[in-house]
């Protein structure tokens, strides 16, 4: 699969980090909004371990971006854009982090079940089966990680626009490699020690109906970080964009967010 979707006119100091792992083109929609008034790099990640996608990723930033820039991840593509900060300082002005997932292991206590609540008891015991199949591998592996990734986006929205999935592939070996790992760096606290090391501004943007809890990615950021500010949203789930109460609020969040940053 290719590396990188190009939106809008030069130069290009935003770039969009797909969630997933393995969700490469969910950020479609959010691109092409920017896209309006900013050129936008969407880079997809291939790589199977935590360090090749940031060096994946930076290599596409080098050779396309215009830096410093600016980094807008979701979801775990929040973790990658709060590590490769961490790691490239010099390359990033403004982090801006949407629907993150909690920076320590203490706040995802009832996250599953809150998610689960959202569901039938049929879905309930559909995606039991789904996700047993995709950490066994079994056969059907890529049908499984598809529709758990429906079920898991209908319990994640508060009230959600029909739209259309804009995931180019489900990457299903790219989620059995880098969860883990991720998962880990979480556990051990290494994750929380690299995000401490960010120097630029960082902004958080939570939907109060996300089942990733705010309180995970607020408290720890608060602690570590000298310039962070957590802006919550009413009526928003995981996808800010895909929200029919809240859609128009993020956009304009965004778009305040990058008026203000000065680009040298």
């Amino acid at each position: 699969m290719k590396d990188l979707r190009i939106h809008g006119p030069k130069p290009y100091h935003i770039a969009l980090i797909h969630g997933g792992p393995g969700a490469p083109g969910e950020m479609a929609p959010v691109a092409r909004e920017l896209s309006i008034k900013w050129g936008v790099l969407e880079p997809f990640q291939n790589a199977l371990t935590i360090p090749a996608q940031i060096a994946e990723l930076k290599s596409v930033i080098e050779i396309h971006g215009d830096l410093p820039m600016t980094l807008i991840g979701f979801s775990w593509g929040a973790w990658l854009a709060a590590l490769y900060t961490a790691t490239h300082p010099q390359d990033v002005a403004k982090l801006i982090l949407i629907g993150s997932g909690s920076f320590e292991d203490k706040f995802i206590t009832n996250m599953h079940a809150r998610r689960l609540e959202r569901l039938s008891a049929e879905e309930r015991k559909e995606l039991s089966d789904l996700l047993d199949t995709i950490s066994s591998q079994k056969r059907g592996t890529k049908q499984a990680f598809v529709r758990a990734g429906q079920l898991f986006s209908k319990a994640d929205a508060y009230d959600p626009l029909p739209a259309e999935s804009e995931i180019l592939d489900y990457q299903v070996d790219v989620y059995q490699s880098i969860w883990p790992q991720a998962a880990e760096l979480r556990r051990s606290g290494k994750l929380l020690a690299s995000a401490a090391r960010i120097q630029c501004p960082v902004v958080a943007i939570h939907g109060n109906h996300d089942p990733h809890p705010a309180e995970g990615v607020r408290e720890p950021l608060e602690n570590v970080l000298s310039d962070f500010r957590f802006i919550p949203m009413e009526r928003c789930g995981h996808k800010p964009w895909i929200e029919r109460h809240t859609r128009q609020q993020f956009y304009k969040i965004l778009q305040d967010e990058l008026s203000v940053r000065s680009y040298p």
